[in-house]
């Protein structure tokens, strides 16, 4: 990805390009407008890989098949969020979802249960079903604060929903970065984290990092080409800088022990 810089810049670590298994960035879009879109793909297509029309946007905002099919254009893969997935199916319209992603002409979607209570076969059942026309993503963790789920629960649904057909698994922070992986109050559950990548091959997840703290670890933890989630669309050029070490938290991060020395 080099190569498309404004300049070439000694010492950058080295980025994969698109279509990429690693160092993907997915994207929620909150509902922009067709306008903000336009803008955003013109600024920030290559460095995007999947887009969620986050929660429930996509059932409410306007030129929602524009956006898609702008998106899709750009060499994005584009669904709609696990909370709406949720509701077709707390509503018992899973056949009524499937109509929908397909008239959106989505190629991906995503199943999670983090509102909601599912059988974990159920789960798997769908994620099945769907990654047979689908790239599927899998959310695994709750959206409620409090809800502790046991490393070695973390770890079996992981495997098993990959066994299932997920693509990836989601490892689950919600838009705020306060549940599932990270405490209250944003900090990340290092012993979870480091107990799940023991198990679970690290391309195979996408750690939800909204907050640029939990950015910046996740960079430090496994490197420049780390998959990472629920990215504001604003964020992602901010976040891109932070991936090749050309902004102040991760300036070090990835120079030569020669190059990280004071200046005499």
């Amino acid at each position: 990805m080099s190569n498309q810089y404004n300049f070439n810049l000694y010492q950058l670590p080295q980025r994969d390009s698109k279509p990429r298994a690693n160092g993907t960035t997915m994207v929620m879009d909150k509902g922009i407008s067709l306008r903000q879109a336009e803008d955003f793909v013109s600024v920030s297509a290559d460095y995007v890989d999947f887009v969620k029309l986050g929660f429930g946007t996509s059932l409410i905002t306007k030129n929602v098949i524009d956006k898609v099919r702008l998106y899709k254009k750009a060499g994005m893969k584009v669904y709609v969020g696990g909370t709406l997935f949720e509701a077709f199916v707390i509503r018992n319209q899973f056949n009524d979802y499937l109509k929908y992603i397909a008239d959106l002409e989505l190629d991906c979607a995503e199943v999670s249960d983090g509102s909601i209570e599912l059988d974990h076969e159920k789960k798997c059942e769908y994620i099945s079903i769907l990654s047979k026309n689908y790239t599927v993503l899998s959310e695994v963790g709750s959206k409620e604060e409090g809800v502790i789920i046991h490393p070695a629960r973390w770890i079996k649904m992981m495997q098993n929903e990959l066994d299932a057909g997920a693509s990836k698994v989601i490892a689950e922070a919600r838009e705020s970065g306060t549940v599932g992986i990270y405490h209250k109050n944003g900090s990340a559950h290092t012993m979870l984290i480091n107990r799940i990548v023991s198990k679970i091959k690290i391309e195979n997840i996408i750690w939800e990092t909204p907050q640029k703290s939990q950015q910046v670890y996740f960079l430090k933890l496994f490197g420049c080409n780390v998959n990472l989630g629920n990215i504001g669309v604003d964020d992602v050029i901010p976040l891109e800088t932070l991936r090749i070490g050309l902004r102040g938290d991760t300036f070090f991060t990835y120079l030569p022990e020669g190059l990280n020395q004071p200046l005499v």
